[in-house]
């Protein structure tokens, strides 16, 4: 394809939809109970307005322009209004606090910020003294905002009236701003989730989207009548690349939710054919389906776990064109009427087509649930740094443990210490501010470090990642420590929300462990145990040997890999609160963060290896209206049988 030939920025790429698929659908949004839809041409209008009223309160090319709020089609045309008009957008996580956004704002200088709701524009508010370059807040719901001094303020669509307004003064200049974009102007700046310090800006180009989406469409042969359901926080690369970056390409509907309360009901009613979710959300259906089942009757249950039985045993097979007996097919078709197909209905998966996880390791008993369904889902690997893709499993190549061969254009290498390398068209410009970071992640020949440790399989060419490098250590004997491998196995467990896994240069694993409060809490309801809070149901002694069970079949699994049998964890402890991103234990992304972790509960830690069989400890915690607090607690040290590894019983 000459330069001639293709088309250089994202709002190109719209205004190419606008003038092909004119009358087609772009984008829908539930509001009120009813969906909302909007023509590809209709969009190219709304956009334009947009940028035009950007123009007219002074937007100048180069400048960042902030979106935060949840998941609307408004939000997503800022972003493209944003690169229409020479700026370059900055989405950030809606549920970041002030301080976390201050950090942000402050960091790429914007300007503009676009904001969802009352909440957002608070946040702003609180933290604008910090920001010498912020200058205006445009805001989409006008709830709770009409005494607001609007000195600083405009209302989303009156902003939008006033470029329809001023469009004849304006347009001229911003077809001029858009003809000079082109494969290597800044299409977007998205924040890493900053697991080991302050969040980089990662700098996209336009080469970087729209190479990555045309290829990763190609790959899994997306069309313009698929469907996707757009849920995902919009500062999260992932999304920006499916409800964006491949949307634009393909030119299929983006559908946008409610709200996060009405998240699965809209699901099942648009019944995306295309559909993406880390792990996280994937264990949280599966824990709702387990807790369900067990408030069925008897023979429902049954009914339930025979089917599932034999879905495991040929479902992936049958979705994967392999080799299936007439008998176990008529079988599996039964499951289809009785329980499978209604469950998918449920879920909201009946017209999935193409399915993705990623983000984090799967655990491989989740997803085997879910594809024994007859659901075509599939891991892939990527990063912020590369645009998402690096590698993903082709349709009939799918495997609980790898993620898959190269993604088209992308080029893998493994290093001596086990960390894998990549280069591709979407390897991302550079960190923003930030040359040192660049240099030391991104080589003068544009090979990549992703940080995590792997090796390619002979023959197959699938990529297993094995952890996090920087997590990945020996055990004081020398064996492997692998924490994620046993993370995963135990969050495979409806009890079990989160789990961390200690034992880097010791002689044994240790963990904590967080319940799953509304799957416990279901429980606890069904034996009429009483609770008064999270922290008295985590210490019951039956949900303590519940866990201890779950942590014992862990240890059971474990040990028949031979590599990473030493990771069996000897002793636990269920913690008193849930691990909080506003606490600063989790990421925005819901990735656990190791360090501060180890730092915060040293005491408990502590425990775990002298011997203790109780610690008493004080936490800090931070309420949902930022007010900070701390939290007292007893907490019982468990010890849990471990397994001799698969080689010494074959010994014995």
């Amino acid at each position: 394809m000459t330069r001639a030939d293709r088309v250089e920025s994202i709002p190109a790429l719209l205004h190419r939809n606008a003038t092909q698929f004119a009358n087609a659908p772009a984008y829908r949004e539930k509001e009120y109970g009813i969906w909302q839809s909007w023509t590809w041409s209709q969009t190219r209008d709304e956009v334009e307005a947009l940028a035009i009223g950007l123009l007219e309160r002074g937007l100048n090319e180069g400048d960042f322009v902030a979106v935060i709020g949840r998941n609307r089609p408004y939000l997503y045309w800022s972003m493209i209004a944003a690169e229409m008009a020479g700026a370059v957008p900055v989405p950030l996580y809606q549920d970041a606090n002030a301080e976390e956004m201050a950090y942000v704002l402050e960091h790429c200088g914007a300007r503009f910020v676009i904001a969802g709701d009352q909440e957002q524009v608070d946040k702003v508010i609180e933290v604008q003294d910090q920001l010498p370059q912020f200058e205006r807040i445009i805001y989409l719901d006008p709830r709770g905002l009409r005494k607001y001094d609007h000195g600083r303020l405009d209302q989303y669509q009156a902003l939008q009236a006033l470029g329809r307004e001023k469009r004849e003064s304006h347009i001229a200049e911003l077809e001029r701003r858009q003809a000079r974009l082109d494969y290597d102007s800044r299409c977007v700046m998205l924040y890493t989730s900053g697991t080991t310090g302050k969040p980089k800006g990662v700098v996209l180009s336009n080469r970087n989207v729209i190479e990555t989406a045309k290829s990763s469409s190609e790959f899994d042969n997306l069309r313009r009548s698929d469907d996707i359901l757009a849920y995902l926080p919009m500062a999260w690369v992932g999304d920006f690349i499916f409800s964006v970056g491949q949307a634009m390409w393909t030119g299929f509907c983006t559908n946008c939710p409610e709200s996060a309360d009405t998240m699965q009901v809209d699901l099942r009613e648009i019944g995306p054919t295309y559909y993406f979710a880390p792990p996280r959300v994937f264990e949280t259906q599966l824990t709702n389906v387990m807790i369900r089942m067990e408030d069925a009757g008897r023979i429902k249950k049954w009914l339930f776990d025979t089917c599932m039985a034999h879905a495991r045993k040929v479902g992936p097979d049958i979705l994967d064109g392999h080799p299936v007996g007439q008998w176990d097919r008529f079988k599996y078709k039964l499951g289809e009427a009785f329980i499978y197909g209604p469950l998918k209905n449920t879920l909201g998966f009946s017209r999935v087509r193409v399915g993705y996880t990623a983000g984090e390791a799967i655990g491989p008993e989740i997803f085997d649930f879910y594809r024994s369904l007859g659901i075509n889902l599939k891991q892939l690997y990527g990063q912020t740094e590369a645009t998402v893709f690096i590698t993903a499993q082709p349709d009939g190549e799918v495997r609980s443990d790898t993620v898959g061969v190269t993604c088209p254009g992308v080029e893998l290498k493994i290093a001596e210490n086990g960390e894998v390398f990549y280069r591709s068209p979407g390897v991302f410009v550079e960190y923003y501010k930030n040359p040192e970071s660049t240099a030391d992640t991104k080589d003068a020949e544009g090979w990549v470090a992703t940080g995590d440790a792997g090796f390619i399989e002979e023959g197959s060419g699938h990529l297993r990642i094995i952890d996090r490098a920087k997590d990945v250590g020996q055990m004081a004997d020398g064996r492997l420590f692998a924490p994620k491998y046993v993370e995963n196995k135990l969050k495979f467990f409806p009890n079990i929300l989160e789990a961390v896994v200690f034992g880097n240069g010791r002689n044994e694993c240790t963990a904590f462990i967080n319940i799953d409060l509304t799957a416990v809490g279901n429980w606890a309801e069904r034996n009429n145990i009483g609770y008064a809070s999270y922290q008295e149901l985590a210490r019951h002694p039956q949900v303590m040997d519940t866990i201890q069970d779950h942590v014992e079949a862990v240890n059971e699994s474990v040990a028949q890999d031979e590599m990473l049998s030493g990771c069996q964890v000897h002793r636990f402890v269920v913690l008193h609160k849930e691990l909080d991103a506003d606490d600063g234990e989790l990421t925005r992304t819901r990735k656990v963060r190791r360090k501060i972790i180890e730092e915060k509960y040293h005491d408990i830690i502590t425990a775990l290896y002298d011997g203790s069989d109780k610690i008493s400890t004080e936490t800090e915690v931070t309420y949902e209206d930022g007010r900070k607090g701390s939290i007292r607690a007893t907490l019982e040290v468990r010890a849990a049988k471990v397994w001799p590894s698969a080689a010494k019983m074959a010994a014995q």
